[in-house]
């Protein structure tokens, strides 16, 4: 089966004076991260957002039940597109979690392969060339891991050193990307790759009227992406193909859990499987205390967010997208590239942040010299910060 690849997007500016303290604005520091690649992939099963209300209505109600509210979601989601892994008359069909997770692990292994090789093709670059595999998925577990089964099936090195990655749900794609720049940092002369495999719809609760379910059967799509990070000696500069190779380059990042915030969002897990709990508390955490952590963080650097000129932000949902705009008093188009990843393909989890990313490299490339903010949110409830540089 082929699977067609979709991208869009993203914003500008030029940067202000720094303090002594803080790293010069003209330079990415030596032992900064180079994004050489990021590939995204969509299953072909594409769907307008109206033609999938009334199915998700049948597969979640019970016969005969009110379907206002699950109309005035779908309707108010941001979402005009969305790609599933399965054709949706096939999902009725999926008994139990055994069956939803047996087709999360054929389609991952598949989506994900495609992945890796357009990525690293991207990069110029091959399997062997890999030293570490970080892949994060909240949507589906197994032992062996995707990057064992992966690892064979795609003839890496029998020593790559892997990191399977499960819980961090909507925020891995920003915090895997994190935790390879502070691998590569320690090892300079390697090449990293994020692979996100999130398969949102087969977590779908059958039968479960409840809000968090209906809203997760508004909002999410299925998608994978893959990154290609290097580190400062692997000769970076030098070895990437494609759009936008030049960069941008990981500058710092910064995590942040917010106390007593654990039911704000993640998973009940039982016999059907995956449950989601997503609070309507989520924006009014972001606008209460994300502004601040940020612009802390940015101070460190001798920034402020005037100085950012391409914001990547997970899309969370129109009201979360609506709350970090707030929260960091940015122009309201400054989130668009959100915005349009999430109409075109949906929340895709860890993966959407990739997607933006990928969208902004190979058609906006911003300006070599602009400063970058690429973040998300997640389980915890937490936030994940990646400062960059074009």
């Amino acid at each position: 089966m082929r699977v067609p690849v979709i991208v869009d997007f993203s914003s500008p500016l030029s940067p202000s004076p720094s303090p002594p303290t803080a790293p010069r604005r003209g330079a990415v520091p030596a032992a900064a991260t180079t994004i050489a690649a990021v590939h995204t992939v969509l299953p072909p099963h594409r769907y307008p957002q109206e033609d999938l209300t009334e199915p998700i209505g049948d597969l979640c109600l019970p016969p005969g039940a009110d379907r206002a509210v699950l109309r005035r979601l779908h309707a108010s989601a941001g979402v005009r597109t969305r790609h599933l892994v399965l054709p949706i008359e096939r999902y009725a069909g999926l008994g139990d979690f055994g069956q939803s997770n047996d087709a999360w692990m054929a389609a991952g292994l598949q989506l994900g392969e495609e992945a890796l090789t357009g990525a690293l093709k991207k990069a110029g670059l091959g399997p062997a060339d890999v030293d570490l595999l970080v892949c994060a998925s909240i949507t589906g577990v197994a032992a062996p891991s995707l990057d064992a089964r992966l690892a064979g099936r795609m003839g890496l090195r029998s020593d790559v050193k892997r990191l399977p990655v499960f819980g961090l749900g909507c925020v891995a794609g920003a915090a895997g990307l994190a935790r390879v720049h502070d691998y590569l940092r320690g090892h300079p002369n390697d090449t990293a790759v994020l692979l996100t495999v999130e398969l949102c719809s087969l977590t779908l609760q059958q039968r479960d009227g409840s809000r968090a379910n209906l809203v997760a059967g508004a909002l999410f799509g299925d998608g994978v992406a893959a990154l290609v990070a290097r580190g400062s000696g692997s000769g970076s500069d030098s070895g990437c193909a494609g759009p936008g190779a030049a960069g941008p380059s990981v500058v710092a990042t910064r995590s942040r859990l917010y106390p007593d915030t654990e039911r704000l969002l993640g998973w009940d897990i039982g016999a059907g499987g995956f449950r989601v709990v997503i609070d309507a508390g989520v924006p009014g955490i972001v606008r209460d205390h994300f502004g601040r952590h940020l612009r802390a963080f940015l101070a460190e650097h001798g920034l402020t967010t005037d100085d950012i000129g391409t914001w990547m932000c997970h899309p969370g949902g129109p009201r979360v997208l609506a709350a970090v705009t707030d929260a960091l008093g940015l122009p309201g188009d400054a989130l668009d590239s959100a915005r349009r990843s999430l109409a075109a393909v949906g929340n895709m989890s860890s993966a959407s942040v990739l997607h933006i990313l990928q969208s902004i490299r190979e058609s906006r490339r911003p300006e070599p010299g602009m400063w970058g903010m690429l973040m998300a949110m997640g389980p915890g409830f937490c936030s994940e910060l990646v400062l960059l540089r074009w």
